[in-house]
């Protein structure tokens, strides 16, 4: 049975080392006041994604540069492999997006909801939304 442990281990930390040398890196613009963009890319970070962050003064012009409609708008607006993410989208569903390429601008969690990433407040519902390039969104996942 302790081979089979072994060996187990070891394709986890293969596995792990794979996805990090591939690692998706994402672009975080934010203003330089805001303190919940840094527990969002903290939570980014321990689920394997480079970050680099970018202070801007102007997060809504960035946010409309990129495409992004104001009413997805949030704290900070990212980029990651050719999408646009807006807001403390979870990492699970940044992975989804980049596993599934849909056809969409990306993915956004409009305002900033109390339970999502780097917020640490108490539970409330909220959903990660595939925006359209036309600005159209449907749910992309439920949390």
């Amino acid at each position: 049975m302790k081979p089979f442990r072994l060996l187990l281990a070891l394709a986890l930390v293969s596995a792990a080392q794979a996805f990090a040398q591939d690692a998706p890196r994402v672009e975080v613009f934010k203003s330089a006041s805001c303190s919940c963009c840094g527990g969002w890319v903290e939570h980014l970070r321990e689920n394997g994604f480079e970050v680099s962050t970018h202070d801007i003064e102007d997060v809504p012009a960035n946010r409309e540069k990129l495409g992004m409609p104001e009413k997805f708008g949030s704290c900070h607006t990212a980029t990651v492999n050719g999408y646009v993410l807006e807001g403390h989208v979870p990492a699970a569903d940044i992975k989804r997006l980049l596993k599934e390429k849909p056809q969409a601008l990306g993915l956004a969690v409009p305002g900033m909801p109390a339970s999502s990433p780097g917020m640490g407040g108490s539970p409330v519902p909220y959903d990660s939304l595939l925006v359209n390039g036309n600005g159209s969104s449907r749910v992309f996942a439920k949390h």
